[in-house]
Formats: C-alpha cells, sequence, structure tokens
C-alpha cells in the first residue's frame, strides 16, 4: 500500500485539487461509500486478488488496513496500520491485493470514492471478517 499526494492550486478563478501521482489505468469500476454518521465503522473487509484505490473526494477518512496472512483462518495478532485522507489535499491510498480494511468517515456527509481493478462478479473474492477482530492492533 502507499499513499500518493495529492494538491491544490487557488487563483482569482476559484481553486483546483487534483492528484498527479494517482495512475488509474488498471480500474474497471468504482464506487462511492458514505457512511450515516461518524460513529459508523465498516470493519473488516479484505481482498486476496483485487487491488483498491481509495480517494476522499469529500471530508475526510481512517483507514486502517492489515495483511491477512491466511484468508480461511487469519491471526489475531496481525499488525493494523492506519492512515488519513482527505478532500483538502486530494491524497489517495493504494491497497493492494491480500489487505483487508477498516473504513471510518471523520466527518458528517464525507464522501469516499473506491476504484478497483475488478469488475462486480468476475472473481469470488470478497472477505468478511469480525469487526472487533484487530480493533486494539493499531500502531
Amino acid at each position: 500500500m502507499n499513499t500518493l499526494k495529492g494538491g491544490s492550486f487557488e487563483d482569482e478563478r476559484g481553486k483546483i485539487i487534483f492528484n498527479n501521482e494517482l495512475d488509474l489505468t488498471l480500474v474497471k469500476r468504482m464506487y462511492v461509500v458514505e457512511n450515516k454518521n461518524i460513529d459508523i465503522c465498516r470493519a473488516w473487509q479484505g481482498h486476496k486478488t483485487e487491488s483498491r484505490w481509495f480517494v476522499a473526494v469529500e471530508g475526510s477518512f481512517e483507514i486502517k488496513l492489515v495483511k491477512i496472512d491466511d484468508f480461511e483462518n487469519p491471526s489475531d495478532d496481525l499488525e493494523v496500520k492506519s492512515f488519513v485522507i482527505n478532500s483538502n489535499s486530494m491524497d489517495s491510498l493504494h491497497v493492494q491485493n491480500g489487505y483487508a480494511s477498516s473504513i471510518q468517515a471523520l466527518e458528517t456527509k464525507s464522501k469516499l470514492a473506491v476504484f478497483s481493478d475488478y469488475k462486480l462478479g468476475t472473481i469470488n473474492d470478497n472477505y468478511k471478517f469480525d469487526s472487533q477482530k484487530w480493533k486494539q492492533k493499531i500502531k
């Protein structure tokens, strides 16, 4: 996984927010996540094969990631890495295959664009784990 830094430019005409490092050549589909409120955490969903790119288009999100050692029976003591992305800088987070993610909005009305390198239904690659499994393992 890596964070791709975005930026912004402002003049008398207005503001442009951009991410010139984000290469979406491999993208096959996209969707937008908007949690009902900031207390909701979408944890843990993983993919063996699929890679994803996250871009906050409104507000901000904390995204936690765990590298899964065994998709059928993952260890309880896996390291959790935490990232914050926000729409002010349009930073993006590329999550390679083999990870599970937890997504939580940090501001009301936040929207997260998610891009995937596989079309829906082309592979069976959706793994869901207990939302509390790695709750206390954040680094």
